[in-house]
């Protein structure tokens, strides 16, 4: 009789089962990308709840009652429900920048402070003239003169104003030598907060969207070699950003996630 030759016959493509099962999965994998690439609330927390049937999603509005930028129950600028609200919203901020730079010409000061919109952001550069003496964080009458008049602007179009920077930036005094730190971030800070401090009292945005921040000598746009080079490295600059909805729309369906997760894993653990 003859023998049965080894090797052939059934079964030789059974690794085109797992196979085939790889990239059935991959094809699922990247259809559920392709349908995820357009962020919703409503899909990402089905999607969520489908891996955790047990938890309760809990609303935005629930996860702002804290500390930090959500102390402010108006955040995010007003409500826009149009398609075309964020082009409404960045005209809104370059019609800040363009009126914060009409006050500054009309006040005679292009050399002291420049005005820049990009991004959706105001940037506001101004020489450490405008608000202190040397050495010193406390706000000069000519420097609060022009806060004064900036708070008036920036009340105009709070709607639309997500959070407010002020960075304070000192210079080093001595040519390759650092300044004494404690002393060098301290001074830079406080030049910060008495901005912040002072827009604060004499505007109506929420405290919770500033942020008073300290680079100390760190961040220089000019030489520290000499006493003319280094000047224009003692400054404040303030960033003035506009709501952005679409990440707006991101943190409000990761926080719903986030929160569905940690309820999941309660569950888990009892």
């Amino acid at each position: 009789m003859a023998k049965k030759k080894k090797g052939g016959g059934e079964g030789g493509a059974n690794w085109m089962d797992t196979y085939g099962d790889m990239v059935t999965l991959l094809l699922c994998f990247f259809v559920l990308l392709y349908s995820m690439s357009t962020i919703s609330e409503d899909k990402w927390k089905a999607i969520v709840q489908s891996f955790n049937p047990t938890g309760t999603p809990t609303s935005v509005e629930d996860l702002q009652s804290g500390s930090g930028p959500s102390a402010d129950e108006n955040q995010g600028g007003g409500v826009f429900d149009n398609p075309d609200a964020q082009e409404e919203i960045d005209q809104m901020m370059q019609e800040l920048a363009e009126a914060i730079e009409a006050m500054v010409a009309a006040e005679g000061m292009q050399s002291s402070i420049q005005v820049e919109f990009n991004g959706g952001q105001v940037y506001v550069h101004f020489s450490d003239t405008v608000f202190f003496l040397a050495d010193d964080y406390h706000l000069q009458p000519g420097g609060q003169n022009i806060l004064s008049k900036i708070c008036v602007l920036l009340d105009g179009a709070k709607d639309v104003i997500d959070e407010i920077r002020v960075q304070g930036h000192t210079a080093q005094a001595t040519a390759n030598e650092r300044n004494e730190p404690w002393r060098d971030y301290r001074l830079a800070a406080d030049r910060a907060i008495s901005v912040v401090t002072f827009i604060e009292a004499n505007s109506s945005i929420h405290p919770a969207r500033m942020i008073p921040e300290s680079y100390g000598q760190w961040r220089p746009i000019s030489s520290n070699a000499t006493g003319a080079t280094r000047a224009p490295n003692r400054r404040v600059e303030m960033i003035i950003s506009g709501v952005d909805l679409d990440a707006e729309e991101l943190n409000a369906a990761m926080s719903s996630y986030l929160t569905l997760s940690d309820e999941g894993m309660t569950d888990t653990q009892n």
